[in-house]
This record gives structure tokens, C-alpha cells and sequence, in this order.
């Protein structure tokens, strides 16, 4: 793992959220495994209705990709709305299309509501690789507008982009108004302080070793304790490994790397880009970065498919920094640290529900910081009764991974190495 010395965002964390370490044995209506915000959402809604919940974190809160993540706040899927609507007609598509402006939509709410300090600002540019990523993302930019009514986002041509990101890279993007970026580790430890709140018992340092079904309900176990629960939520995404084999195979867990640079200033910061947007490329292994609220450059690229991480992050992401604005080469770099998040095989989240009991909410691919938040609304609703919009995701079929959790590894590396090869060639 990383050396938290190294963690931008624990070292710019504005507030602490005490937990407890679960001991001996407890009785709620919702256990929730996992510390990030597909778990905290979910407590912060079942708690606000009157449900007894539980949370068990092996780590601390926000550990995974919640708290480590990018910051970008993003609508839509990782398939666009074509190819959703190819693969699951129109109305199911446009069903997805609009759990996505939801997911935004609650996390601006949350924070407008909450006076939530999580430095948000609005606008994302997803920017063009190649001349026909552009042709795409115009095309795009006019079915949104013309048949989804969506007229926060608009297309920006190579010579207009060229005066709002000092990147020579890009052949003009798609600009979203209604997306944002936000400090992610502060947003998520200010949902588990309002979880806190509304009822909810949040336990660090709880890994969960083992679940098995009673007649009684669902036993959780730790090493130190366990929970009786009538429901369980699975939120433990790239963090999953041999905890719950019948799901294992959905995901992959792979590790992502990001960097800050050195102050630069806003003047400096401005000069890179320009609105203060944050940016997410279209290549198949994306960069994504933004300037922070101390005007540092916060860059993403880069992945590995391992159990370990380099071991220089900041000299492994370096590279993919240096492409796209060769005039920061050598800048100092003040923080590098990696995370392991979740994919599945078409990209598209992993919604399950068994037994009408346990609600598992994976594989958001890179794209969860917002959807993860609606998960856990989703969840309480379908707990109440009400499982509409989680079973709209759910409906969505999720691949195994050819040979499940044993040779979904080599698949992975020969697909990606395939993947790079296109983003380095054609057109």
C-alpha cells in the first residue's frame, strides 16, 4: 500500500469521524461491509428511515477508492447512450441515462443542503485522443441535446480547447456543466459524520472474515465480535477478494495511480486550465486530473494489474503527466499514491440482489464517485420496498470474467495490452 505520508488527501482532510472497533455480539436491521461510500450512503439513508445499521470497515474510512479517488463528479455511464440503447433499447437506456443526473444531482444536493466543505466546483471537459474520438463526442454532444433534453453540455472544437487547456494533445471535448470536482476524502467523511448522526454505528478496523445464513438471519464475523442482521449490503468494490466467492468473478481489482505537484500557484494553475474544470480523457486507460483548491496540479494516469504497486509512484506516473503538458517536465512532485478499485467486463456496474437479502453494489470502473452515493439510496429504497431503481441497474446483465477468479488475471493484461496498442495507433 502507500505511505500515508504521501496521501494528499489525508494530509488536507478537514475533519476526523471516531470510530469504533466492533466487539462482542450485536443485533441490527442492516449490516454493511465496507467503508467507502457505497457503505456510507447506504447507512446515512437506512438510518434517516429508522433502520438499525452497522458498518464494518477493515481499514478507516474512505480507505478504498472512495477517499483516494480523482474527484470527478460525472454523469452518465461508461457506455454512452448508443451503445446502452443498442444493448438495451431506449427506454431501459433512458432509465440509466436518468440514474446517472440523479447520482450528480444527490451529491450537489448533499453538499448545498449540508454545507458540506469539499472545495466543489463545477464543469468537466472529457477530451478527444484522436480526430475520431472528436467526431464521436460531437455526435454525442447532439443526441444528448436533441433527444434527452440535456443541454448542460456542449461540444468544445480543438481550436477553442486550445484556449482553455494547455494541452497539445487533443482534438476537441466534451464540456458537462452540471459535473464537477471535489475533494473526495472530505466528502466522504462528511457523509459518515451526518451517517453518524442519523443513528448509524460505524466500526474501523473491523475486517469481516466471514458471513454465513441462519434461520435467524445473516451472522457477520469478525475476529473480535459478530452481527445478527435481517439484511446485508456488500460495498467492499476492488476490496472484495475471497469474501463472498458467488460475486467474486464479476469484478476485477486493479490499481490506479495518482500525483500532485508542488503548489503552483493560481496563476500557474489558471494557465494549464484555464476554468478550473476538472479533465478525463478518452483514451481506453484514461488520464484524469484537475487543479486542487491549493492551486497543485492532481493527475491520474497509469495502471497495473498486480498485488503490488510501483515502487516509485510519482516516477510511474510521471510519463503520462509529462504527455500531456510537456511544460511541466521535471515539476517537483509532492505526493504520489495508488488504490485498487473494481471493473467488470462491460464496464457497467455490478447491481445484484440474493435472497432478497443481500445487496451488492461493485465494478464501477472508475466511475463511481457519484453513482457509489446513489447506491446506498438505492438500496434503502429497495430495503423499504421500493426496488425500482436499484433493479433498473440491477436488470443490466454483468459478465463473469472467463475463468471466473482464476484466469480473469491474463485475460485482463492481454485485453489491455491491446487497448494500449489502440491508443498509441490510428486515428
Amino acid at each position: 500500500m502507500e505511505d500515508n505520508k504521501q496521501l494528499y488527501y489525508l494530509q488536507s482532510a478537514n475533519t476526523q469521524v471516531p470510530c469504533q472497533t466492533l466487539n462482542g455480539q450485536h443485533n441490527v436491521d442492516v449490516c454493511i461491509v465496507g467503508g467507502g461510500l457505497t457503505g456510507i450512503s447506504t447507512a446515512l439513508h437506512c438510518a434517516r428511515r429508522g433502520l438499525s445499521c452497522m458498518l464494518l470497515e477493515a481499514e478507516h474510512l474512505g480507505y478504498g477508492a472512495s477517499g483516494r479517488n480523482g474527484g470527478q463528479v460525472s454523469p452518465g455511464q461508461r457506455l454512452d447512450q448508443s451503445e446502452l440503447e443498442a444493448k438495451v433499447g431506449s427506454d431501459a437506456a433512458g432509465k440509466l441515462w436518468q440514474l446517472a443526473l440523479d447520482s450528480v444531482d444527490l451529491v450537489r444536493n448533499l453538499i448545498d443542503q449540508h454545507k458540506i466543505d469539499c472545495d466543489f466546483v463545477p464543469g468537466i471537459l472529457h477530451t478527444a485522443f484522436k480526430p475520431s474520438h472528436a467526431r464521436h463526442m460531437r455526435d454525442n454532444v447532439r443526441k444528448l441535446n436533441e433527444e434527452y433534453g440535456y443541454h448542460d453540455k456542449r461540444f468544445v472544437d480543438k481550436d477553442e480547447l486550445a484556449t482553455m487547456l494547455a494541452s497539445p494533445r487533443y482534438h476537441g471535448a466534451e464540456l458537462d456543466m452540471r459535473a464537477g470536482h471535489l475533494h473526495p476524502l472530505n466528502f466522504t467523511l462528511a457523509l459518515a459524520q451526518l451517517a453518524q448522526q442519523a443513528g448509524a454505528i460505524l466500526c474501523e478496523k473491523s475486517r469481516v472474515i466471514g458471513i454465513r445464513s441462519t434461520k435467524q438471519g445473516l451472522n457477520i464475523q469478525t475476529s473480535a465480535g459478530q452481527v445478527q442482521a435481517d439484511k446485508l449490503v456488500l460495498g467492499c468494490n476492488g476490496y472484495l477478494g475471497k469474501l463472498f466467492p458467488k460475486v467474486a468473478g464479476k469484478i476485477m481489482p486493479i490499481n490506479n495511480f495518482i500525483v500532485t505537484t508542488k503548489p503552483l500557484g493560481e496563476q500557474q494553475a489558471r494557465a494549464l486550465i484555464r476554468d478550473n474544470v476538472a479533465v478525463a480523457d478518452s483514451k481506453f486507460v484514461i488520464n484524469y486530473y484537475r487543479t486542487t483548491a491549493d492551486h497543485r496540479l492532481l493527475f491520474g494516469g497509469g495502471e497495473n494489474y498486480s498485488s503490488r504497486f510501483p515502487a516509485d509512484i510519482r516516477g510511474f506516473v510521471r510519463p503520462y503527466l509529462e504527455e500531456i503538458f510537456p511544460q511541466l517536465a521535471g515539476v517537483e512532485l509532492e505526493h504520489g499514491w495508488g488504490g485498487t478499485l473494481a471493473i467488470t467486463l462491460n464496464r457497467m456496474p455490478h447491481f445484484q440482489c440474493l435472497d432478497n437479502r443481500i445487496y451488492i453494489a461493485q465494478g464501477y470502473s472508475g466511475h463511481g464517485l457519484a453513482l457509489a452515493t446513489l447506491a446506498g439510496k438505492l438500496i434503502d429504497q429497495a430495503i423499504a420496498g421500493q426496488p425500482q431503481d436499484f433493479n433498473a441497474l440491477a436488470s443490466y446483465p454483468t459478465p463473469t470474467f472467463p475463468g471466473g477468479t482464476w484466469l480473469r488475471y491474463p485475460g485482463l493484461v492481454a485485453g489491455m495490452l491491446y487497448y494500449a496498442m489502440r491508443d498509441k495507433f490510428g486515428n
